[in-house]
C-alpha cells in the first residue's frame, strides 16, 4: 500500500450520508424554503430599499429586525453546511462532476440569499440607519448583534442601487465565479513528468511537484522547479484569462460602489484602517535587510552567492527526524496539551473522527485549509502532507483554525457573529503553529537538528513577511494596470518577477525567481476577496505578539484568549487587540513582533 492510499481522507458522512441521500435533498429543499420565507418576510414588513425611508416605532422596528436576524442566521448556517459539504468533494477531487453540478445548481439560491441580506436588508437599513441605535438595547438578540447591524449601516454607503446590486451578484456567477472555478480545475488537474531519484520518469500532480520545493536533494528541487516552469507555461493563457476576468470584475464593482481604491474593501473586510496597514507594511519593509541576511546565509551554506528559487525552501541541517502522519499527530497533541488540554482534546477529536484529508493526489487542490461545517458544529482540514517538519507545522496551523471554530461554536454564536475578518482569522492558527515551532526548537537534539528546525520556521516566516509583501505589490500593480486594459500572461509574469525583486532584494537570484506564482495561488482568484495576502502577515505578527503575552501571563491568558477567539466576528481588529493592550496603529508593536523573528535569524546565522 503506497502512502497516498494509506493516509486518511476526511469523513463527511455525519453531515449528509451522500449527495443522493434524502438528508441532503431535504437540506436543499429547506434552504429554498428559508429563502422564499425571507422574501415573504421582507415583503410583509416593507423591507425594501426602493421605498422611501420611514420613521418606525422603536418596538415595532426592534421586533422586525430581530425576526429577520433569526431567519437570516438560520438560512446562512444551512447554506454554509451545504456549501462546505460540496466543497469537500470539489477541493479534493476536481473530477467529481456530480459535486460540481450540485454546486452550480445551488449557486443561484446562494445568490438570492446574499441579495436578501446585503442588497435588500442592507440597503433598507442603510436608509433608516439613524434609527438603529435606538433599538440595540431593546432585545438580547439585537444587543448581541449590535456590531453586525452597525457595520451593515456603515457598509451600505458603498452600495449601488438595488437593481444594480442584484444584477452584479447574478453576473458574478457567470463572470468572476466561473473564472475562479476554471483556475481551480486547471491547476488541480495539471500533471507533469518528473524524473525521480531512481531515474524513473513519473507523471506527478502539481500538488506533489510543488512539494518538491522542500526535497533534501537539490537535483529533485531543480527538477521540480523546471517542471513547474514548463507545466505552468502550458496553461498560462487560460489562467491569465481567469485573472483578468476576476480582477476586471472586481475593479468595475469597486469603482461603481464608490470605493477609494482596490485596497479599500479589503480594509473594511479586515476591519482595520489604512493607518494600521501602513504601520504594518512599513515594519515589514524595515525587516527586509534582516531577511536578506538570512537568505544570504542560506546561500552561503549551499555554496552559492544568492538563492535560486528552487533552494528557497531547501531543508538545512541534519536530523534523523522524519514524521509519519501518526508521529505528526502525536507531536502536535503533546505540545498542544502543554498550552491547553482543551486544545489537545479538540485536536484529538479531529484525528479520531477523521476530520482531516491528509495526502496529495491528482485532482486535489494544492496547499492546505480549514473549513467550518456549522450544521454539525465541526471543522474539516485539508492538507497535502509529506513527512517533513513543515507539514507538521501546517497541521498545527490548520488545527488552530479548527480550534477557533470550536470556540465560536462553544459560545453559540450565530452565523452573523462568526464572520471573522481576514486579519484576525489567522490568530489561532499562528498561535498553534508557534506553540509547535517553539517546542520543536527546544527539543532539538544537537545543533544540526536545531538548524533544521530553525530553517523550517524561517522558511515560513519569510514566506509570510517577504513573499506576502511581494504578493501585495503584485496585486496592487495588477489592479492598477487591469483598470486600463487586459494583461497578457507575459505581463503577469513580469509583474510577479518585479514584485519578488522588490521584496527579496539581492537575497534571491534575479535569474531564477518564480514568475508563475500568480497561476496557482487561489487567493488571487476569489471573487469576493481582494488582497488576501497581507492578512497573513497581520495574523503572524498579531499572533506572535499574543504569544509573547501568553508567555508573560501563563495559564491566566487562556480564558481571555478563548473569549477573544469567540468574539472575532463581533468587533474591529483594533477593539479586539485593545483587550490585551495592543495598539495596532503603533509601528512599535509590529516591529517588536518582527524582532522575535529577527532573533531566530541571528541564531540561524550563528549556527
Amino acid at each position: 500500500m503506497n502512502q497516498e492510499q494509506s493516509l486518511p481522507t476526511w469523513d463527511m458522512s455525519n453531515v449528509y450520508p451522500g449527495m443522493g441521500s434524502p438528508e441532503f435533498t431535504a437540506a436543499k429543499q429547506e434552504l429554498e424554503s428559508q429563502v422564499d420565507d425571507l422574501d415573504q418576510y421582507l415583503s410583509d414588513h416593507r423591507i425594501d430599499p426602493d421605498l422611501p425611508p420611514e420613521q418606525h416605532p422603536v418596538d415595532a422596528l426592534a421586533e422586525t429586525i430581530a425576526g429577520l436576524l433569526e431567519k437570516v442566521a438560520d438560512a446562512q448556517d444551512n447554506r454554509g453546511t451545504i456549501r462546505s459539504y460540496l466543497h469537500s468533494f470539489i477541493s479534493t477531487d476536481s473530477f467529481n462532476e456530480q459535486a460540481k453540478k450540485e454546486l452550480s445548481l445551488l449557486e443561484p439560491l446562494f445568490v438570492r440569499l446574499d441579495q436578501i441580506e446585503t442588497v435588500k436588508f442592507g440597503g433598507w437599513i442603510g436608509k433608516i440607519g439613524g434609527q438603529v441605535e435606538a433599538i440595540l438595547s431593546t432585545k438580547p438578540i439585537l444587543t448581541s448583534h449590535a456590531f453586525y447591524l452597525q457595520e451593515m449601516v456603515e457598509q451600505s454607503k458603498y452600495m449601488m442601487s438595488p437593481a444594480e446590486e442584484n444584477l452584479a451578484s447574478e453576473l458574478f456567477l457567470s463572470g468572476a465565479t466561473a473564472w475562479n472555478k476554471l483556475q481551480g480545475n486547471v491547476t488541480s488537474q495539471l500533471s507533469w513528468p518528473v524524473e525521480g531519484e531512481d531515474g524513473e520518469v513519473r507523471s506527478l500532480p502539481m500538488t506533489a511537484i510543488i512539494n518538491l520545493r522542500g526535497h533534501e536533494s537539490e537535483a529533485m528541487r531543480l527538477r521540480g522547479y523546471e517542471a513547474e516552469m514548463a507545466a505552468w507555461k502550458t496553461v498560462e493563457t487560460p489562467l491569465a484569462a481567469a485573472m483578468n476576468g476576476v480582477k476586471g470584475s472586481q475593479s468595475t464593482i469597486f469603482k461603481r460602489r464608490g470605493r477609494t481604491d482596490a485596497v479599500h474593501k479589503s480594509l473594511d473586510q479586515g476591519r482595520i484602517d489604512r493607518e494600521t496597514l501602513d504601520a504594518m507594511l512599513q515594519a515589514m519593509r524595515d525587516s527586509f535587510p534582516t531577511f536578506q541576511r538570512y537568505f544570504k546565509a542560506k546561500a552561503k551554506r549551499l555554496g552559492k552567492e544568492s538563492l535560486p528559487w528552487w533552494d528557497l525552501f531547501a531543508p538545512m541541517g541534519k536530523s534523523s527526524r522524519t514524521f509519519t502522519y501518526p508521529e505528526a499527530q502525536k507531536f502536535v497533541l503533546e505540545n498542544f496539551g502543554k498550552f491547553s488540554e482543551e486544545l489537545a482534546d479538540f485536536a484529538n477529536t479531529a484525528f479520531v473522527k477523521n476530520w482531516i484529508d491528509v495526502g496529495p493526489r491528482k485532482g486535489k487542490r494544492a496547499g492546505a485549509f480549514c473549513m467550518r461545517v456549522p450544521g454539525v458544529k465541526e471543522s474539516r482540514v485539508m492538507l497535502n502532507f509529506e513527512g517533513n517538519l513543515d507539514w507538521v507545522f501546517t497541521l498545527a496551523h490548520e488545527l488552530g483554525h479548527g480550534f477557533h471554530n470550536h470556540c465560536l461554536f462553544e459560545a453559540d454564536r450565530s452565523a452573523l457573529q462568526t464572520r471573522n475578518p481576514m486579519t484576525v482569522a489567522e490568530t489561532a492558527s499562528i498561535m498553534c503553529e508557534t506553540i509547535v515551532t517553539n517546542a520543536a526548537i527546544k527539543m532539538a537534539a544537537d545543533k544540526d537538528e536545531e538548524l533544521l528546525i530553525l530553517e523550517t520556521a524561517l522558511i515560513g516566516d519569510s514566506q509570510v513577511v517577504v513573499d506576502i509583501y511581494s504578493r501585495y505589490l503584485f496585486e496592487t500593480e495588477v489592479f492598477n494596470r487591469r483598470a486600463k486594459a487586459e494583461l497578457s500572461a507575459d505581463e503577469f509574469n513580469e509583474i510577479m518577477e518585479w514584485a519578488q525583486g522588490e521584496a527579496y532584494g539581492d537575497g534571491l537570484d534575479p535569474n531564477y525567481r518564480h514568475k508563475y506564482m500568480w497561476t496557482w495561488k487561489p487567493h488571487y482568484y476569489y471573487p469576493g476577496l481582494a488582497f488576501y495576502n497581507y492578512p497573513y502577515a497581520f495574523g503572524l505578527l498579531f499572533g506572535t505578539g499574543l504569544y509573547a503575552i501568553y508567555q508573560e501571563r501563563g495559564d491566566a491568558f487562556i480564558p481571555e484568549y478563548k473569549d477573544l477567539l469567540a468574539s472575532t466576528g463581533m468587533g474591529s481588529a483594533a477593539e479586539l487587540a485593545g483587550r490585551f493592550g495592543i495598539d495596532l496603529r503603533s509601528p512599535d508593536f509590529w516591529a517588536n513582533s518582527l524582532s522575535v523573528i529577527g532573533e531566530r535569524v541571528e541564531r540561524y546565522i550563528a549556527l
